[in-house]
């Protein structure tokens, strides 16, 4: 294990410590000679810059909405998918599918093929269906943040729908059959039986969402580039680091966005654990 610990050390650690360092640095590329360490000035603009603080507003946000749609609905897709059917599994294959595409290409997709308000899928299905004056809607102009919440939902409900499928199929059965004799219904049984079971699991998938979704850069560079009121903490590290040049706030950034996905890190393997040590009892 020592070679692998010392790559790991060397690829993760090593960059972190000099992030965090920098993160103390007043260093702006537009004023080379003016570089200093030990300071806090970074970190203070982080929480006191309007466009930083909306920057915070728009991650939390954005990322508690995503995660709570798609595991609503990943709960709903698993429980119809551990249904038997006929091609259950080509199903099941094809529902995973937006999850193995590139975020890129997914935004891509939605801001030309189907949100466009000129030639896209969701304004052509409502004059199919309206009629030459049924409402045409500029999504991404009028709400671009429901639209990247839309690409975001439909990207991770597929994650969350596989681990509730798992945890749908370690059911034991034998509680299920006893409720029924005893006259239980499939409401009775889903709210006490199935939803007590599956909890760990849904705790689990919306931890693990988080961790990624906190962390979005692609939808939002690729749909809006960040305009409109859509940047998150990824975009502004971009922003700050790659356009303004402030590498000091950059770094404060990112290590704020590190700690934060720590500390929900933490939680997922404390939940991922309790799985396990439930799993072999």
């Amino acid at each position: 294990m020592l070679p692998a610990l010392i790559f790991v050390i060397l690829v993760t650690q090593i960059p972190f410590a000099i992030t965090i360092v920098i993160s103390f640095m007043k260093w702006n590329a537009a004023y080379p000679d003016d570089i200093s360490f030990g300071t806090l000035r970074n970190y203070i603009t982080v929480f006191t810059n309007a466009d930083l603080l909306r920057a915070v507003f728009v991650t939390v946000g954005l990322t508690v909405s995503v995660v709570l749609v798609s595991a609503v609905l990943g709960l709903a897709i698993a429980l119809l998918l551990d249904r038997k059917f006929i091609g259950r599994g080509f199903v099941r294959t094809l529902m995973i599918t937006p999850f193995l595409i590139v975020p890129v290409a997914a935004a891509l997709l939605f801001k030309h093929a189907i949100f466009n308000p000129s030639y896209g899928l969701v304004n052509g299905l409502l004059t199919t269906v309206f009629g030459e004056n049924a409402p045409q809607p500029d999504l991404m102009s009028t709400s671009p943040l429901l639209g990247i919440g839309i690409v975001l939902v439909w990207q991770w409900t597929p994650f969350m729908m596989l681990i509730m499928l798992a945890g749908l199929q370690s059911r034991p059965m034998d509680v299920y059959e006893a409720a029924l004799v005893d006259g239980a219904g499939p409401g009775q049984t889903f709210r006490f039986i199935t939803l007590p079971h599956l909890r760990r699991y849904i705790e689990l998938a919306a931890l693990l969402g988080t961790i990624y979704i906190v962390q979005n850069f692609d939808t939002v560079f690729t749909m809006t580039s960040g305009g409109l009121g859509t940047a998150n903490l990824p975009y502004v590290i971009y922003q700050e680091f790659f356009v303004a040049q402030d590498y000091g706030v950059a770094s404060a950034v990112g290590v704020i966005v590190v700690i934060a996905s720590l500390v929900i890190a933490t939680f997922a393997l404390r939940t991922a654990s309790t799985l396990l040590k439930e799993e072999n009892s």
